[in-house]
């Protein structure tokens, strides 16, 4: 199991840590359908706008070495350009920039299900210049994981 998903994070509910040069948030849920719908979800970047109130537009391949420019409702007017940095079936899907990288790993809940975990760490030696001007992520990713929630559990009672 991964080091984000403790009790207090499996509530979907978002943590973040603060240091000087980094900021780390994350947030876990348990997600009662299989992990190909999960992954199928989290895979298919045209669809993201559709069942994702925190994305706006996304386009590009969410493969390994892949590419994809993301708009998030944090900032409409930015395109996220980013490349999938490691990408395994049904466990883990990583992407990110030279800014930072966001994870999502997929694992087998305590309940039955799956224990879905989102984490982003940014950072570097010139975070703190910058680090007031980047909105807080907690509420999106509160959102995100929600979202991801209800489609998949959606999609899995529609399979019954």
């Amino acid at each position: 199991m991964n080091r984000q998903a403790n009790p207090k994070t499996r509530t979907g509910k978002a943590t973040t840590t603060k240091k000087i040069f980094s900021r780390e948030t994350s947030v876990s849920t348990t997600i009662f359908a299989d992990p190909a719908i999960v992954w199928a979800l989290l895979t298919h970047a045209s669809d993201f706008p559709r069942w994702n109130s925190t994305v706006t537009s996304m386009k590009g391949e969410i493969r390994r070495g892949g590419s994809i420019e993301l708009k998030s409702t944090l900032d409409e007017k930015r395109t996220f350009k980013l490349k999938v940095k490691e990408f395994v079936p049904e466990k883990r899907l990583v992407w990110g920039d030279a800014m930072g990288s966001r994870i999502y790993t997929l694992d087998q809940g305590t309940e039955g299900g799956v224990l879905f975990t989102m984490s982003e760490k940014i950072g570097g030696p010139l975070f703190p210049l910058f680090a007031k001007s980047i909105p807080s992520f907690d509420e999106s990713f509160e959102r995100f994981a929600a979202d991801l929630k209800k489609e998949a559990e959606a999609i899995q009672r529609s399979k019954k």
